[in-house]
């Protein structure tokens, strides 16, 4: 048998909790999309580089730039499904907020552990993040 519906104090109350995730669901959502611009820019730049002839022999060397192009690639890859669960766990973390408060379920435990599993996997993406900004920057880049 269901229990009596929430009141709305409780639902007030589990929606100003929800808030917070909210606010990080979209700043991640941002994030994603810094990475896909970024990611997008490299395609573009492979594609580029790819399309070089090897009887252009101006040109030819620029190509040793596909190897650096890959291992940024392969990073902002990992920093967007680690971004990607990072949402996933937020929007779980939501669902489970008004699940609990609808059954009348005690949830704190369980939103922490899902808080904290977002926040480690939004970590990892940072972290990829940050080691392909220094790729980017730190070796000799070449303009086509």
């Amino acid at each position: 048998m269901l229990p009596d519906t929430p009141t709305v104090s409780q639902l007030s109350h589990v929606i100003s909790q929800s808030a917070a995730p909210a606010f990080l669901l979209g700043a991640i959502a941002a994030f994603i999309a810094i990475l896909i611009s970024r990611l997008n820019r490299i395609i573009d730049r492979t594609i580029v580089l790819n399309g070089i002839s090897e009887v252009n022999t101006t040109k030819v060397r620029l190509r040793a730039d596909l190897p650096r192009l890959m291992r940024r690639t392969a990073m902002l890859n990992r920093a967007i499904f680690w971004a990607v669960i990072s949402s996933i766990t937020i929007a779980v973390l939501v669902i489970v907020a008004f699940v609990s408060a609808f059954f009348a379920i005690q949830h704190e435990r369980g939103v922490a552990i899902l808080f904290i599993a977002s926040l480690a996997a939004f970590t990892v993406s940072l972290v990829d993040f940050a080691r392909e900004v220094r790729i980017a920057l730190s070796e000799f880049d070449h303009y086509a």
